[in-house]
């Protein structure tokens, strides 16, 4: 009777017996990780966050300015000829990027060609700094640069007011956000890039690799977290660790959000591109920077950043640490898009060329000289940054309603 008992028994036992096996070599592929390197991966989480609303952006937040925004953003009639919108050059498929070493502008009349790669705009409600030198301190006031430069939609004050005066839908969306738009024309014209901040501070990227991996080494489910590729464990490592990369990338967006040199030629036809130099000068003379009448912000604290910023000569050159998630998406890469691959990004720092770093500069970065293995295992860890679903437009604001929306056509 036993014997019977054990025979039925048996192939549950085996079973039991191979899920244990499995079990073991799946935790096999897990690094063990000191508490210290635990404690510098939970710094780049959680994700995601909630993004904070812009004190010196009154409608930011608001989902009637964010369904503006959305319909200014891919609007071509922002250019005077309506040849080009905000979507020309930050495409939703390409991580709102243009998948360009440069942008093109508007070479194809023979104006010439923009000297810096087209950054990302995910997360860019999380960053305090605007553009690959600084050079504005909201995205409202780093909207307005494109809207106003003669190489990309060359617009004016006077060009969008019409446009939102004379077109009934928007006229009607922006009465409701901004009130009666029959008003100076470069408050119209703020207002606009105020409803496309609100927009853009909605572009946060989704989930990915590493956070499932982050979140389950957290709690200790060891189970989940071996399902992360052992190279992406052993760039992580690296990252963390001796590469001292999360210096610079650091916190749940990868990015300080400051700017340093790193040994990319800032030589650009005609000169130099000064970087953070430049982008200081520039911040100082806009008048649509905090300081303006131009913001909200009651409190004039919100202000001391760009009060306080002060133009240094090791700021020439320097230009900003972008934030990495979705980095495999946003090729090529470096302010100048130089480098078009993640593998020529970790070339670049492996052989770093110590003598194009700036004396006076803080002279962390040393190359790393890895190993193919290391190589291969940073690369893989980049590449878990990034999120395998489709690009997110905006959180949800696509399906805003709204009694100004033209009825379908019949």
């Amino acid at each position: 009777m036993t014997l019977r008992s054990s025979n039925r028994s048996t192939p549950r036992l085996i079973a039991l017996g191979l899920a244990a096996l499995l079990a073991q070599g799946a935790l096999a592929g897990l690094l063990e990780f000191s508490p210290n390197e635990i404690r510098a991966i939970a710094r780049h989480g959680p994700w995601p966050p909630a993004v904070p609303r812009d004190p010196s952006n009154r409608v930011s937040g608001k989902a009637e300015a964010i369904a503006l925004g959305e319909r200014l953003f891919v609007d071509p009639r922002l250019s005077p000829d309506a040849s080009m919108a905000c979507a020309h050059c930050h495409r939703p498929a390409q991580s709102w990027t243009d998948g360009r070493r440069l942008p093109l502008g508007r070479a194809n009349r023979g104006q010439g060609t923009l000297v810096r790669n087209t950054p990302t705009l995910s997360n860019a409600g999380l960053g305090r700094w605007f553009g690959w030198g600084g050079g504005s301190d909201t995205i409202w006031s780093f909207s307005l640069r494109p809207i106003g430069h003669p190489l990309e939609m060359a617009s004016s004050a006077a060009q969008i007011a019409r446009m939102l005066r004379g077109d009934v839908e928007l006229a009607c969306r922006y009465r409701r956000v901004f009130g009666d738009p029959d008003k100076p024309d470069d408050i119209v014209l703020v207002d606009a890039a105020k409803a496309i901040a609100a927009f853009v501070e909605m572009l946060v990227s989704p989930r990915t690799p590493f956070d499932a991996f982050r979140d389950a080494l957290l709690r200790g489910d060891r189970a989940a977290a071996a399902r992360y590729p052992p190279a992406a464990q052993r760039g992580l490592r690296l990252f963390v660790g001796e590469g001292n990369c999360a210096v610079c990338h650091f916190g749940p967006t990868f990015t300080n959000g400051e700017f340093a040199d790193i040994g990319v030629p800032f030589f650009v036809p005609g000169g130099v591109d000064r970087g953070r130099y430049a982008g200081i000068e520039r911040l100082r003379a806009d008048p649509y920077n905090l300081l303006g009448r131009y913001s909200d912000a009651a409190d004039p604290a919100v202000a001391s950043r760009t009060r306080h910023v002060a133009l240094q000569p090791r700021n020439f050159g320097e230009f900003k640490v972008p934030g990495l998630r979705n980095v495999a998406k946003t090729a090529p890469y470096m302010h100048d898009g130089s480098l078009a691959t993640l593998r020529d990004v970790v070339k670049h720092y492996s052989e770093l060329n110590e003598d194009r770093l700036h004396t006076e500069g803080e002279r962390i970065l040393r190359p790393l000289h890895l190993t193919p293995q290391a190589a291969v295992d940073l690369q893989a860890f980049l590449e878990s940054l990034s999120d395998d679903g489709p690009p997110v437009a905006s959180a949800g604001v696509s399906g805003v309603t709204s009694p100004c929306a033209s009825p379908p056509a019949r």
